[in-house]
């Protein structure tokens, strides 16, 4: 990757810098659209961290540390509130517009042109190459947003971004301006997506004192959430919590615990012995084993366990498969109880259950509605198919707004549905499930679906372990391997790793592990990729994954080096490079964040079809359209963050889907990271063969490494209380 780039940002950490030679080594934070952290190279003077710079340079591949951007030259840039009215102007709300455009306007009316554009129309007849279509769309935009240009103008000169500025817009609306002069702070816990440093950047240059009390009561509150968010805790302990507060706030007198009493009379924390909860992580589980625990209003008979029995015979009949006496007790419970779990490992039958379970309901309450669903879309298309009933995400169910973080399906406005069945509920965190519920006044029977040994979610709490350590709910632990024929090496090693063994590896057919240095092992994984072209497989049957993005085999660098492989350069393919990234036409893409809009969700995988350069077209900004089974989503510049290569992807971002192929590197330099319950996770996610490449030594210590960290929760105590 030798090209010239010109990237602009600023530098934020420095972690490495040579007194001799001045040789550094940075964290730069680039100043566009997708924000997004890169390591910078050079030989650089000590350079102050609020400096806009362009550098110049090129993206190279370090054999040990990956991706990094090497600079070949740079120049500070005076700051200004130019590029981010620029930005505004070029964004998908001036359509026809585009950023060259947009410079002409900025050039010829100032920073200020919506202002003076929206007191004085006239005035966009004296911008130089106007027509009627870039008129019509200047005014449209300006109509459409209000007063928006005012606080474009006012935010982006005290260094908020132009991505946090159309979200204040969203919640706030014209009142943005005069609610955020009051108290930008409020920002943490009422705009999504905005932590303490955002807003105390904007309310320090707004002339908010270093230690005027809505500062350091904002810090503090933010460090009981972000500590939480970090380690997965419903809470702190009170000493951890005076102590982290202390570790980071030194430089100004203050009382911590009148600001924790504070705090408390406005309900932002609740104390509960020693523990202290922010107030969302509280009332979710307050809520939940409220829920839970609470009989719900039945208005439907049970059947008889007769009618259930003759129902499970026909059943088996029609589809040719006989139930084992564990699963069919599963299949009574589930008529008999409101709320049921069902938990196994893979190839245990807990699909065929399922299956059965959804089956037979629609046939013994034909009246009664069904939500399934599940927390990505691979795992809810699984569903979907495997039930025959339409399946979707949490988020989608529940109508979720990216921009608010909010619900519009709540307490006020329920489902309209009966039974609620969630399958990878190992993946629910805490706040998800809460709102769920808090929607779910009319579910009359609730199905939890899991594998309890893998990972738990990546937001705060481990519901799934709570729920059933509780022993309040029936549970059916499938246990029983079925599927032995078309993938049984897998499987029985997966269920080894679980304890802590692996024979297997020793004579498994469908199972390899490969000893490699991590220098060589990525020859050795593209080899196995070609391999498996020649055998008939496609890019979408075969996945990476490894565990951590970093590194000479993190996924970063065998994304570059697979789509070499599975999507090599092409006269007849267009290319667009985005930072240190190439997109192609052919490109297999993972989506990285929720698009409800677009019906798009975190853990997608699709085909990018079309690439559309600037132009070409009348809004002149390059254009991605991606395919994720026949849903085509188009990605401009300002949603190229959510988006990035997916042969090779994160264990995390896997979870909840299957894939033939699986190969997976356990390296030394991901030893860290590696325990039991990642690797597990990893391996139930091929369903027929799985390679592993990298040390033995590395894999054994990891499969006998527990969690790193036990989440601390109270859930289970709360359902038990209320049981």
């Amino acid at each position: 990757m030798t090209d010239k780039v010109t990237i602009k940002g600023k530098f934020f950490h420095i972690i490495y810098h040579q007194d001799g030679n001045l040789f550094t080594v940075a964290r730069f934070r680039l100043y566009d659209m997708t924000e997004k952290n890169i390591i910078v190279t050079g030989f650089l003077p000590e350079l102050p961290f609020d400096t806009l710079y362009i550098l110049n340079g090129t993206y190279i591949e370090h054999p040990k540390y990956g991706m990094q951007f090497a600079i070949e030259s740079y120049e500070k840039q005076l700051p200004t509130d130019y590029d981010s009215i620029i930005s505004y102007l070029s964004s998908p709300l001036f359509p026809g517009i585009g950023k060259r455009y947009a410079e002409v306007i900025v050039e010829s009316l100032g920073p200020d042109a919506l202002i003076k554009i929206k007191a004085d129309p006239d005035l966009i007849d004296t911008i130089p190459k106007i027509n009627q279509k870039r008129k019509q769309s200047i005014l449209n935009g300006i109509c459409e947003q209000d007063d928006l240009g005012q606080a474009i103008q006012f935010f982006s000169s005290h260094g908020l971004g132009i991505r946090n500025i159309m979200r204040l817009d969203r919640i706030y609306g014209k009142d943005a301006l005069n609610v955020i002069k009051d108290n930008p702070y409020r920002l943490i816990e009422e705009v999504d997506g905005i932590g303490f440093k955002t807003a105390d950047k904007l309310a320090l240059t707004m002339g908010f004192a270093y230690d005027s009390p809505q500062r350091i009561e904002a810090y503090v509150l933010s460090i009981l959430l972000e500590k939480c968010v970090r380690n997965g805790d419903s809470y702190l302990s009170y000493d951890d919590y005076r102590n982290s507060v202390m570790h980071n706030i030194k430089d100004v007198e203050y009382d911590f615990d009148q600001i924790v009493i504070k705090l408390a009379k406005r309900r932002q924390i609740i104390i509960e012995d020693s523990r202290v909860y922010h107030f969302t992580q509280y009332d979710a589980e307050e809520y939940i084993s409220m829920f839970l625990t609470s009989k719900q209003n039945v208005i439907y008979e049970y059947p008889d366990e007769t009618e259930v029995d003759q129902h499970i015979k026909q059943f088996q009949d029609e589809i040719g498969i006989i139930y084992d006496d564990k699963q069919i007790n599963a299949i009574k419970m589930f008529f008999k109880e409101d709320a049921m779990i069902l938990t196994g490992g893979p190839g245990t039958g807990k699909t065929t259950v399922v299956r059965a379970l959804v089956e037979l309901f629609k046939r013994i309450y034909p009246y009664l509605s069904l939500a399934v669903c599940a927390p990505t879309g691979r795992a809810a298309k699984r569903l979907s198919e495997l039930t025959d009933v339409p399946a979707t995400t949490i988020h989608r169910l529940l109508q979720w707004d990216l921009e608010t973080n909010t619900f519009g399906s709540n307490e006020n406005n329920p489902l309209t549905k009966d039974l609620l069945i969630i399958d990878e509920f190992s993946m629910v965190d805490q706040w998800l499930f809460y709102n769920l519920l808090k929607a779910g006044q009319n579910f009359k029977k609730i199905l939890i679906i899991g594998d309890e040994d893998q990972l738990p979610s990546v937001g705060i709490g481990c519901v799934l372990k709570d729920i059933i350590n509780s022993n309040v709910f029936p549970l059916i632990r499938l246990d029983k391997i079925f599927r032995q024929v078309e993938g049984s090496n897998v499987i029985t090693l997966a269920h080894q790793v679980k304890n802590g063994n692996c024979d297997i590896l020793k004579d498994g057919k469908d199972v390899k592990f490969i000893e490699s240095d991590q220098y060589r092992t990525k020859q050795v994984i593209i080899n196995l990729v070609e391999e498996a072209f020649v055998r008939g497989y496609g890019a979408n049957e075969v996945q990476i994954m490894a565990p951590k993005y970093s590194g000479v085999c993190g996924i970063d660098a065998l994304n570059s080096a697979l789509q070499k492989t599975c999507n090599p350069a092409d006269p007849l393919k267009r290319e667009l490079q985005v930072g240190y990234r190439i997109y192609r036409e052919n490109d297999k893409i993972l989506q990285l964040k929720n698009q409800p809009d677009d019906d798009i969700y975190n853990g997608d995988i699709g085909t990018l079809v079309e690439i559309v350069y600037a132009g070409e077209t009348d809004a002149r900004y390059n254009t991605l359209i991606i395919d994720f089974d026949g849903i085509f989503v188009q990605y401009t510049p300002e949603s190229f963050i959510n988006i990035t290569h997916a042969y090779c992807i994160s264990i995390h971002k896997a979870q909840g889907s299957e894939y033939p192929i699986v190969i997976m590197p356990v390296l030394d330099q991901d030893k860290r990271m590696l325990n039991r319950r990642l690797l597990y996770t990893g391996i139930t996610r091929a369903s027929k063969s799985l390679v592993m490449i990298g040390s033995i030594d590395v894999f054994l210590t990891a499969i006998n490494t527990m969690d790193h960290y036990a989440r601390k929760t109270t859930l289970t105590q709360r359902i038990i209380a209320r049981g």
